[in-house]
């Protein structure tokens, strides 16, 4: 090496701290770019920023008006997405540095290495290249083939909490190859945004990724002719309605596939136990099976208010089958969507989350009415005493309700009438039921996310308030 180059790698290791914060987040738009599709936000930007100056997720979080929790969330995912892009461990702590060092490493090579046979590091941002560059993104979509033209967009901005029960998804289909599983819970829970959110940080992960919803249920042939054409990478005839099964687990077998089923509680069947299919959508349940029991290196994720046979009756030591059940978010990520809102009383504020069960839909309803009716005062609505229940609400109650079997209607109607948990021997006393229909009837009402057990000496029972004031008020009137 000259003594004029040698002179220029020593003024820039010197000058290893001058790297601003726009070129840093300039460098880290690039490679979010490439590994996602889309440019920093402007709370990622916030984060990068405050990381690089020292600050804390606190310090941060005060700064963008935002949760600590969702501060963290936002950087777990930064750091996640440039410790694949970059093929390196990045974390909060050497983020600034690693980047540095980059940056170094790729000034030298463009100023230094240029004529010579010097090697400075080989995982610079150009030559270690796990995900394209800019000009490269549109090979993602040649290489990944998605239909997600009926699924949400997520703003990431307005994904709340929900950290766990991302990286339980990851663990499921990437690590222990899940085939078929299950996302669950009740109606307004996030089970759709939560998928939707999963597939935006791992889209490029699969082959193909497809979206599809049962809202207006196909029949089964109708579906997989449907499926069939989009997966297939030939043009070729889709095959009579017998081999198409085959045909579709073929393909799943030969790329890596991620298909989504959303709403899947409409092809059961209403006024029964939960989970049984209606006549003519039984095909359904011979598919779910066959994706279960197949080798195949794909994976299928039913999106249900309402748990299919399959995730009970199969068995989980010999097929690779998953069910993730919603519960509401935590209080910190619930507070957030009410900050959204611009509400008065922050004291109140926990309080109303918990009120309403960290449900991010019934957060949603109840925000809006306090602005609507009670001018942004949570405290005003708290001071009405009694569970106010939107008239949105009721509408997803009263479907819940109108698909319980008679047996769960004379259950829940007991125990709504009652102040404290109920046991198995208090609903045989006060029930017209047998003892086989009441345990089927709790069983049932627990795969509807409808009902609560708390394990004591005795099995006690109970609803949440909200249903139990939607049932008093609303049910026992008819």
């Amino acid at each position: 090496m000259s003594y004029e180059n040698e002179l220029k790698w020593l003024k820039l290791l010197l000058n290893l701290n001058s790297m601003t914060i726009t070129e840093i987040l300039q460098f880290a738009d690039r490679l979010v770019f490439a590994h996602r599709g889309k440019h920093l936000d402007d709370i990622q930007e916030t984060v990068i920023k405050g990381v690089c100056q020292g600050k804390n997720y606190d310090n941060i979080a005060q700064e963008c008006n935002r949760s600590e929790s969702r501060v963290r969330d936002v950087g777990y995912q930064l750091w996640k997405t440039f410790s694949e892009s970059l093929g390196e461990d990045i974390n909060k702590s050497n983020f600034r540095s690693t980047i540095e060092r980059l940056h170094i490493q790729e000034k030298s090579r463009q100023n230094i290495c240029v004529g010579t046979n010097h090697n400075f590091g080989s995982q610079n941002l150009y030559q270690y290249q796990k995900y394209p560059q800019d000009s490269q993104v549109k090979d993602i979509d040649k290489t990944t083939f998605q239909d997600l033209s009926i699924a949400p967009t997520i703003n990431p901005a307005y994904f709340y909490g929900r950290t766990q029960e991302l990286e339980i998804l990851s663990n499921y289909i990437f690590r222990q190859k899940t085939r078929l599983m299950s996302v669950l819970g009740l109606s307004g829970i996030g089970k759709t945004t939560l998928v939707k959110r999963f597939i935006d940080l791992n889209i490029p992960q699969f082959d193909v990724v497809i979206w599809r919803n049962l809202k207006l249920v196909k029949s089964l042939n109708s579906l997989m002719t449907d499926l069939l054409k989009k997966i297939s990478i030939q043009n070729q005839n889709i095959l009579i309605s017998d081999e198409q099964l085959t045909q579709f687990l073929d393909l799943l077998s030969k790329q890596k596939c991620l298909i989504i089923l959303d709403d899947v509680q409409n092809i059961f069947i209403s006024r029964k136990f939960a989970g049984q299919y209606q006549t003519k959508h039984t095909e359904y349940q011979n598919l779910f099976q066959a994706i279960a029991q197949t080798e195949h290196q794909s994976c299928v994720i039913l999106i249900s208010q309402e748990k299919a046979q399959e995730m009970t009756a199969l068995d989980r030591e010999l097929y690779p089958i998953q069910c993730l059940e919603l519960e509401g978010l935590d209080n910190s990520s619930g507070i957030e969507i009410i900050q959204e809102y611009k509400l008065q009383d922050r004291d109140y504020w926990l309080k109303l989350n918990n009120t309403y069960l960290g449900n991010p839909l019934y957060l949603q309803y109840i925000c809006t009415l306090i602005k609507d009716i009670f001018q942004d005062q949570v405290s005003q609505l708290i001071a009405e005493g009694n569970l106010i229940i939107t008239e949105e609400m009721k509408l997803l109650f009263d479907t819940s309700y109108q698909k319980m079997s008679d047996i769960e209607k004379q259950i829940v109607l007991k125990i709504s009438k009652s102040h404290e948990n109920v046991s198995i021997e208090d609903l045989k006393k006060s029930c017209s039921l047998s003892s086989i229909d009441i345990i089927n009837g709790l069983q049932s009402l627990k795969k509807r996310y409808l009902l609560n057990s708390i394990k004591n000496n005795n099995t006690l029972f109970s609803l949440s308030p909200l249903f139990k004031e939607y049932i008093k008020n609303f049910q026992m009137q008819n």
